[in-house]
C-alpha cells in the first residue's frame, strides 16, 4: 500500500492561546496579528504565489490580521528563498514562507541543501489531489480501461505529464501504476512544458493519459476535452462528483500536492501559536471560502506536530518510489 495522506482533522487550536500571548479576541472587532509578510519562492502568477495572495487576502479581510505584504524571491527551484529564509532567520519572525511537495522532492534530489527539518513548521493549509485523465475521445474510460491497455502493450500506453521525469506527474503516474500491481520502471513517460502541448499530445495519441492536478482536470473536463478516468483522493470530490477514485478502483493509493507555510527556524513559540491560531480560525470565515472556491481548493489543514508527521511519510514513500526509479 502506497499512501500520501494528509490528515484532515483541523487542529483544535487552544483559546487560551490568544489571552496567553496578549492578542486581542477576534471576537472583541480585535485583530489577532497586525501584520505577516509572506516569502515566496518563486513568481507571479504561480501555485505558491496565489496561495500566499490568496490566504493573505483571507486573513486581512475577515480581520485576523490587520495587513499582509508579500515579497518574491524565484531561483534555485525555491532553494533561494529557503536559504535566505534560514540565513536571516533573526529579523524574519514575522515571515511566512509559502511552500509544498517540491520542497519534499527538490530536498530529497538534493537540488537544494535544506529540507523541511531546517524551517518551523505552522501549518498545511490547502491541498490539489492528481488526476489521471485521457482524451474526450479515447476508448478508455476507467483505470481498468487503462491497465488492459497497458498490458497489451506498454509501450503504446505512455503517460504525459506537465513535470520533468521524477518530478510531480511522474511520481503521480508512477505510483498509480505500482499501486496498481505494475512494475512503474516499465510506465513510458513523457514531459511536456506545456498545457497545450500535452493536451495535443492526448488527442494525437502519442500519449494515452495525462497525469495532472485535480483542478486542471476539473477545468478540461468541464471545457469538454478530457475525460476524468480517476482521481487521487480518498473520497470523491465535490467539484467533480462523478470521478471516481483510485481507491474505489481498487488501486489503493492517494496523492495531494499540498502547500502550507513555514517560518524561520527558532521562530519563539508564541508566535508560531498565534500563526497557527489566525489560520484554523481564517477556515471559518466567508472571506476564506470564497477565495478557496474561486481557485478550486481544496481544504487541509494539519498544524504543528501534525504537519511533521505528514511530511516525514511523505519524504518517505517519494524517496523509496524515486530510488525505485533511478532518481536517488
Amino acid at each position: 500500500m502506497m499512501t500520501f495522506k494528509l490528515g484532515r482533522r483541523a487542529l483544535i487550536a487552544s483559546a487560551v492561546a490568544a489571552l496567553s500571548f496578549g492578542a486581542p479576541a477576534v471576537a472583541d472587532g480585535h485583530k489577532m496579528l497586525d501584520s505577516i509578510h509572506f516569502l515566496i519562492p518563486g513568481g507571479a502568477g504561480g501555485g505558491w504565489d496565489g496561495t500566499a495572495r490568496g490566504t493573505g487576502e483571507a486573513l486581512t479581510k475577515a480581520g485576523l490580521v490587520g495587513t499582509a505584504s508579500y515579497e518574491n524571491m524565484s531561483g534555485g527551484g525555491g532553494g533561494k528563498a529557503i536559504g535566505f529564509l534560514i540565513e536571516n532567520a533573526d529579523s524574519n519572525h514575522g515571515t511566512l514562507m509559502v511552500n509544498s511537495t517540491p520542497i519534499v522532492i527538490r530536498s530529497l534530489t538534493g537540488v537544494f541543501p535544506h529540507n523541511f527539518r531546517d524551517l518551523t513548521l505552522v501549518s498545511g493549509t490547502i491541498g490539489d489531489y492528481a488526476a489521471i485523465v485521457v482524451g474526450k475521445d479515447s476508448p478508455i474510460n476507467n483505470m481498468a480501461d487503462l491497465l488492459a491497455a497497458y498490458d497489451a502493450d506498454p509501450s503504446k500506453t505512455a503517460v504525459g505529464g506537465g513535470s520533468v521525469p521524477g518530478g510531480m506527474d511522474h511520481l503521480v503516474a508512477a505510483m498509480v501504476m505500482e499501486a496498481a500491481g505494475k512494475d512503474a520502471l516499465g510506465v513510458k513517460y513523457i514531459p511536456y512544458d506545456a498545457g497545450g502541448k500535452a493536451m495535443a499530445a492526448l488527442l494525437s495519441g502519442e500519449i494515452a493519459a495525462l497525469s495532472t492536478g485535480f483542478s486542471e482536470a476539473v477545468d478540461l473536463a468541464k471545457a469538454g476535452e478530457v475525460k476524468i478516468i480517476g482521481v487521487t483522493s480518498d473520497d470523491r470530490v465535490a467539484a467533480a462528483p462523478d470521478a471516481m477514485t483510485m481507491k474505489e478502483q481498487g488501486i489503493d493509493t492517494s496523492f495531494v500536492n499540498w502547500r502550507g507555510f513555514f517560518g524561520a527556524p527558532g521562530m519563539p513559540a508564541d508566535k508560531v501559536a498565534m500563526y497557527q491560531e489566525a489560520i484554523t480560525k481564517m477556515y471559518a470565515t466567508p472571506e476564506w471560502e470564497e477565495v478557496r472556491a474561486r481557485n478550486g481548493w481544496v481544504n487541509i489543514h494539519n498544524s504543528g506536530d501534525d504537519f511533521k508527521t505528514f511530511l516525514e511519510a511523505q519524504e518517505k514513500v517519494i524517496g523509496d518510489l524515486m530510488k525505485k526509479l533511478g532518481f536517488l
